[in-house]
This record gives structure tokens, C-alpha cells and sequence, in this order.
């Protein structure tokens, strides 16, 4: 059990956790990059799924370019103009764990009938996987035996 505390041991305004949830925190935004991580990058796709309002899509699109989660390409369809589409960045794909987690953890604690809609495996051995917190060895570690050490 995490011991009680007054305040967090790093203000808002240095820490790393606060400042990724300022940039991917809205539900519109985790929903977009949701439907990338699943391959969607056209914006009428996006749209489509998502039933986004085309202004609010456009704006969390131009906010996922100018913060370099998501790279905007053009591609054209034979016989029509060329239009954008939306690919993860790098910096776009190293979110995956943590959706895969978010995922998860609505797999263990929302799910009601304990089937749920998607997992995750192995390409190779086709074995599931599960988010984890692994040491520099590859050994697992359990989240209650994992400190907080300030870097200051």
C-alpha cells in the first residue's frame, strides 16, 4: 500500500506523467490514437468510427501532427485529388504499451462477461501477452515492489 502524502513528490509542472496527460490526456485524442494503433489514418475513417465532430477531429489531428505523435502523409486514390492521411510516429508508437495496458486493465476491471473483444499475442509463438514492468535483466517486477526515486 502506497503510504499516505501531503503532495506528490514532483510539482505538476516538472513532472513527465503530467505533461503526457496534457498532450494525450482528452478522450478524443486517446480514441484517435486507439484507432491508429488499429491501422485507421484517413481522416473520414477516423471520423466514421469514431463519430467525431469534423472540427473537434480536425484540430485533435493538427495537435497529434504538431506534437509528432502522428505524421501527416498525402496519398492519392486513382482519379481523385491527393488527400492526407495519418501515420504514427515513432514517438506515436511508443504509446502502444500503454494503450495495450489501458486495454488490459478495462479487460480485467470494465469487462462484464470476462470475454474480451481483443488480445494480444506473439507473432512467433503465439503465446499471450500482458503488460508488465520488466527490470534491466528482463526479470518481472510487481507493481507493489516498485519504488519512487527522485532524480534531483
Amino acid at each position: 500500500m502506497i503510504p499516505l502524502s501531503r503532495k506528490s513528490p514532483v510539482p505538476p509542472s516538472d513532472c513527465n506523467l503530467a505533461r503526457s496527460i496534457e498532450q494525450i490526456g482528452d478522450r478524443w485524442t486517446m480514441l484517435i490514437l486507439r484507432s491508429a494503433m488499429y491501422g485507421i489514418r484517413r481522416f473520414d475513417d477516423f471520423q466514421s468510427e469514431l463519430g467525431t465532430p469534423r472540427t473537434i477531429l480536425s484540430g485533435r489531428l493538427k495537435a497529434l501532427v504538431e506534437t509528432g505523435l502522428l505524421e501527416k502523409r498525402a496519398y492519392k486514390v486513382e482519379g481523385r485529388r491527393a488527400r492526407p492521411e495519418y501515420v504514427l510516429t515513432e514517438k506515436g508508437e511508443a504509446l502502444r504499451p500503454i494503450l495495450i495496458a489501458l486495454t488490459q486493465w478495462g479487460d480485467t476491471w470494465l469487462d462484464g462477461d470476462g470475454q474480451p473483444p481483443v488480445s494480444f499475442t506473439d507473432t512467433k509463438s503465439r503465446e499471450a501477452v500482458r503488460a508488465a514492468f520488466v527490470d534491466k535483466s528482463g526479470r518481472e517486477v510487481p507493481p507493489d515492489n516498485l519504488r519512487i526515486v527522485l532524480r534531483r
